[in-house]
């Protein structure tokens, strides 16, 4: 015999005994489930009472609706979990296109300063080289009018540094 105990819930009893807050001649009823059977066994025109099949029937069918119950629960549980990952996922790809498009804006800026920069270097290394070989050039038209206005004015002095520059030359030649 089960006790119903709440909406779907049954808690199984023992049949012989009172039931609490009972005595035992209140359990005397005529349903049929408890009447005791009396037929011999061996083919009686008396047929046996539904004493187990209507408690074992209702106890089936409240675990079924119980058992629908929670896969419907179960259910709607798992489409709020789904809806909610969705929704992350969703969150999740946003955050993500707009962070590469940051990365993407920041590597273009980086890129183009940089090459700014570059090109300002460059630009300085260019003037900074002409200036260099303009002065060069300079010096080396200075130097080279101060030989000539110091060859003008003493001729055998020229000869004689020029030879002193040859012979310097062909000894330095021949060591090597």
């Amino acid at each position: 015999m089960f006790i119903r105990e709440g909406p779907g819930l049954f808690k199984p009893t023992n049949i012989g005994a009172p039931l609490e807050g009972t005595n035992k001649m209140d359990q005397k009823s005529t349903r049929p489930e408890t009447q005791p059977y009396s037929g011999s066994g061996t083919g009686s025109s008396n047929p046996k009472p539904n004493s187990v099949s209507a408690p074992i029937s209702r106890g089936k069918d409240a675990l079924t609706d119980a058992a629908n119950d929670a896969a419907r629960s179960t259910g709607s549980d798992l489409q709020a979990i789904q809806n909610d990952l969705n929704s992350l996922k969703d969150t999740l790809s946003r955050f993500m296109s707009q962070a590469s498009t940051q990365a993407f804006k920041s590597a273009g800026d980086a890129t183009s300063n940089l090459a700014g920069q570059i090109g300002d270097v460059a630009s300085s290394l260019a003037d900074r080289g002409s200036q260099l070989a303009s002065s060069a050039g300079d010096q080396a038209k200075t130097f080279a009018s101060e030989l000539e206005i110091m060859a003008r004015r003493n001729p055998i002095g020229a000869l004689a540094g020029a030879v002193a520059i040859g012979v310097l030359i062909g000894i330095m030649g021949r060591r090597s």
